[in-house]
């Protein structure tokens, strides 16, 4: 209901949508899967400077699949129109990300993201 009024969050809205990687890691923390996702999901807002949530972890205590997925989640997220807020385009995204390369997000996760779009002509589709 939060995410899909068009308006500005406030910060109690904010503080709540926050909880998502905990909920997230609630799920299915129990699934058993090939790979460390429920740590993916529970790091995925973590920032490789530690400003990042739920734990404010840093650098290599953050999984490596964790700081990729953080690349990916937010390109698509200011890639993608949300209702409180108009797309920003994958330009300012992608400015984004390499602006805050080796501080938010992680150096290669960023060269990589980077790599696909501006050498490989990878494209994301709008929904």
């Amino acid at each position: 209901e939060i995410l899909n009024r068009p308006a500005r969050l406030t910060s109690p809205e904010f503080d709540m949508i926050k909880s998502h990687p905990e909920v997230g890691y609630d799920i299915i923390k129990d699934v058993k899967f090939p790979w460390p996702l429920g740590e993916m999901i529970l790091q995925h807002h973590e920032r490789i400077d530690g400003s990042g949530y739920p734990n404010g972890l840093k650098g290599d205590a953050i999984t490596l699949e964790a700081r990729i997925l953080a690349v990916a989640d937010t390109v698509e997220a200011m890639y993608s129109h949300r209702p409180y807020r108009p797309a920003h385009g994958l330009n300012v995204a992608l400015a984004e990300i390499e602006a805050h390369r080796g501080t938010r997000y992680d150096a290669a996760a960023v060269d990589a993201c980077l790599r696909l779009f501006k050498e490989k002509d990878f494209t994301l589709e709008r929904p």
